[in-house]
């Protein structure tokens, strides 16, 4: 696929750090123009800097804000090859006690932040087909653990637009790709209230990024890395039940 990558754009989402930061690195080597979406313009403006590319502030939770950050950047580049969703925060917190502004805002970021951008772009990248959208979901979206519950109802929500539109997107020559990455460390996900023993299982962005460029390269749709987390999700898939009991006995002893 660098072959075939020169001129080239792509818009990315939360590219101010993490995920986002080392993926626009990995595809400006390619020799992709990257378009980076954030919050944070100097993160955006050294990183837009150092890989050539542009930056725009954008809050994509805010579907006006996304509608006229999309139109700035058709009107630069009418044809999209490649967007990724990877805007997204993690707020640890239950339904029942949980700061109510905080359920909506992960809700309007990881999830409805993914649907607005591709609405608003989907005509970029029509024009440029074949054409690929990546969304990283996470794991969360497969398992719903007590603790986290507004946190995996985003990704849940996500996981299904993202199946959805791999559906309706395959006839216009739209390759979807739903990555659910597992324990990441990034800045905006530190994992250190993890157990000592989960911690072994953590991994950092790199790895994340590999795993994109392989499916950008591959056309592998939906995927979980790493693999062994696909084993959690089936579980819950297969017997919600039992699982609801275990986590109701472990917030038990807790």
């Amino acid at each position: 696929m660098s072959a075939l990558a020169n001129n080239r754009v792509a818009v990315i989402t939360g590219a101010s750090s993490g995920i986002g930061a080392e993926l626009a690195r990995a595809l400006a080597q390619r020799g992709w123009h990257c378009v980076l979406l954030a919050r944070r313009e100097e993160r955006l403006r050294t990183l837009a800097d150092e890989i050539g590319g542009e930056f725009e502030l954008c809050d994509v939770s805010d579907r006006s804000a996304v509608d006229t950050v999309a139109a700035q950047i058709l009107e630069r580049h009418p044809r999209i090859h490649l967007l990724v969703n990877n805007a997204g925060f993690t707020r640890r917190g239950d339904f029942l006690t949980g700061d109510a502004q905080g359920i909506e805002d992960v809700i309007r970021t990881n999830y409805l932040g993914s649907v607005w951008c591709l609405r608003a772009l989907l005509p970029g990248l029509e024009a440029a087909a074949p054409a690929d959208v990546v969304n990283i979901v996470s794991v969360a979206g497969t398992v719903a653990v007590p603790q986290s519950g507004p946190y995996a109802a985003s990704k849940f929500a996500q996981l299904a637009f993202s199946r959805a539109a791999a559906a309706q997107l395959r006839p216009r020559n739209i390759r979807v790709h739903t990555v659910k990455p597992g324990y990441v460390e990034t800045e905006g996900f530190p994992q250190a209230w993890l157990p000592a023993p989960v911690r072994r299982l953590v991994i950092g962005p790199e790895r994340i990024v590999s795993h994109v460029l392989a499916s950008l390269d591959r056309g592998r749709g939906e995927t979980t890395v790493p693999r062994y987390y696909a084993v959690a999700s089936a579980l819950q898939a297969l017997a919600p039940n039992l699982l609801t009991r275990a986590l109701a006995r472990g917030g038990a002893r807790r």
